[in-house]
């Protein structure tokens, strides 16, 4: 047995409470696989992806992401918003209180606002609410002990978005015990379904119910809605390398794996005391195209690499069959993909061929960087380099390590490249994400001073039926201009024992465990 399988067995051992010295195990204990371990209990200051996974369990915002990547209240009973779009005004849900036993109030939550908005703090998200990055709050008030107004710089269709990010933590506010009386952080006293408990460090982190838990209540929905703790405890434990997960899942040492590869899924699938969901996510998986190649500049030539890809057979075969094709930019699982989104590029090789006729095309080489680091990205690589050569294109496949590959993207050094962008929850960020003037920004795909202007404007206009409009029209333009493919968003399963009840995947692709339950 390797070094790293002999360190990621022992973590196993000890999240399953056979390690001497560890403490015993809860009659109701769901214990989950992470890849990594967190890298702090301080929401969303030292974090990772991890890190606001464990963590989502323990703290709660005003607002929050739902399933259909909208924000709705959480902690707030309702949002209003002044008609000239500045001024948000934060009711409390009353009855909400902290691990500690103290009440939620308004005082509360200025006082979070202090200490996030504190550079010292170092909170993530800060450079979204101090004016770096356009917008900034300019004050947060407490009328009274159940309400917070707060007033922006400029209108901002974003807002409420940057306080539902699972980066920033929600924006989650505290319990000010939660810090040192010097004013260093001990531990996270939040609202949410489950209180810290304990953190060993490479091996696992322990979430306990809150039996005052003031649950919304209605269906889950995303990061709000139902979220009753319906187990004694929550064992997040450390796995590094996913065979022994995948095999410690199978004898039944672990309850859930939530971000199972997709080539395992028939595998686990058969076992007969295992479930697996099945979840899109808002990840994109791209073929990016240089517009200012020599050669990629003709956009009839990328017309003709759009029809030459067969979209289902690439988004079928590199997720074996778990994945939804799409073409557009913003993503599946979104409120805002309608019909109209739905609409990509036809697989029509004649029309590819008779494209790369009109461009002028030569038979000149065209390089497509690749890396193995993700591998459904590589393999849409190999399986669009057949098809591209099928109608004359000469395609080769160059593989880099991800490091070189990043720095190549983020100079836009390339003719084309494989690459998987993270999730972003709203469609105007997911644009942004791709679009924007190269001189500047060098790693952008996408530069279109019209497609610009209207991004900018889906930024500012909060009325959903003005967006809607905004990103129908970003989307004809996206296929018309074809700077880059987008395949399809991407694909997180789960699998979990049968014993553990109710478990659904997420849109942010991270385990959710309130509203679940151990069978006997």
């Amino acid at each position: 047995m390797t070094r790293r399988r002999t360190w990621a067995a022992a973590a196993l051992l000890t999240g399953a409470a056979l390690v001497a010295g560890a403490p015993a195990e809860a009659a109701s204990t769901v214990k989950v696989a992470l890849k990594a371990d967190i890298r702090s209990i301080n929401p969303g200051v030292n974090r990772d992806d991890n890190t606001d996974a464990v963590m989502l369990h323990v703290v709660e915002g005003l607002v929050a992401y739902g399933e259909d990547a909208l924000v709705k209240p959480l902690l707030a009973g309702s949002v209003d918003v002044s008609a000239d779009g500045l001024t948000y005004t934060f009711k409390l849900r009353k009855g909400v209180r902290f691990h500690n036993g103290a009440e939620l109030t308004a005082a509360d939550v200025l006082w979070n606002w202090q200490r996030y908005t504190d550079p010292r703090t170092d909170w993530r998200c800060l450079p979204e609410v101090d004016g770096r990055n356009g917008l900034k709050v300019l004050s947060v008030t407490a009328p009274d002990e159940h309400t917070v107004v707060m007033t922006i710089n400029k209108p901002s269709a974003l807002f409420l978005d940057t306080l539902a990010r699972t980066d920033c933590a929600m924006t989650g506010i505290l319990h000010r015990d939660s810090l040192n009386a010097d004013g260093s952080f001990k531990e996270p006293i939040g609202t949410g379904p489950y209180r810290f408990a304990e953190w060993r460090r490479g091996e696992y982190v322990r979430v306990t119910r809150f039996d005052a838990y003031a649950n919304r209540g209605g269906p889950r929905d995303g990061y709000t809605g139902g979220k009753a703790p319906l187990v004694e405890e929550v064992r997040f434990v450390v796995i590094p390398d996913s065979s022994t997960a995948k095999a410690a899942l199978l004898r039944g040492d672990i309850d859930l794996i939530p971000d199972l590869g997709n080539s395992d899924v028939a595998e686990v699938k058969a076992s007969p005391k295992v479930n697996v969901d099945v979840s899109i996510t808002t990840g994109l998986v791209t073929l990016l195209m240089q517009t200012r190649d020599p050669l990629l500049s003709n956009v009839k030539l990328r017309q003709a690499i759009a029809a030459a890809i067969d979209t289902p057979q690439i988004v079928a075969a590199v997720t074996d069959g778990l994945g939804k094709p799409n073409n557009s930019v913003v993503p599946t699982p979104s409120a805002y993909y309608t019909p109209v989104q739905a609409k990509g590029y036809s697989f029509d090789p004649a029309r590819a061929k008779k494209l790369v006729a009109e461009a002028g095309y030569k038979g000149e080489p065209i390089v497509m960087l690749a890396n193995k680091r993700y591998p459904s990205s590589f393999d849409s690589a190999v399986v669009a380099q057949a098809m591209l050569q099928a109608v004359g294109l000469n395609v080769t496949i160059e593989v880099l390590e991800w490091a070189t590959q990043l720095d190549r993207y983020q100079k836009g050094n390339y003719q084309m490249m494989a690459f998987p962008y993270s999730g972003r929850l709203d469609p105007a960020l997911s644009f942004e994400s791709v679009s924007g003037p190269k001189d500047k920004q060098p790693r952008k795909v996408w530069d279109n001073t019209y497609a610009q202007a209207l991004i900018e404007k889906a930024m500012v206009i909060s009325d959903r039926a003005e967006r809607q409009k905004i990103f129908d029209e970003l989307h004809r333009h996206f296929i018309a201009d074809a700077p880059m493919i987008m395949l399809y968003n991407t694909v997180t399963a789960a699998a979990f024992s049968r014993r553990l009840e109710g478990y659904v995947s997420g849109i942010a692709a991270k385990p959710r465990l309130w509203e679940v339950r151990l069978a006997d």
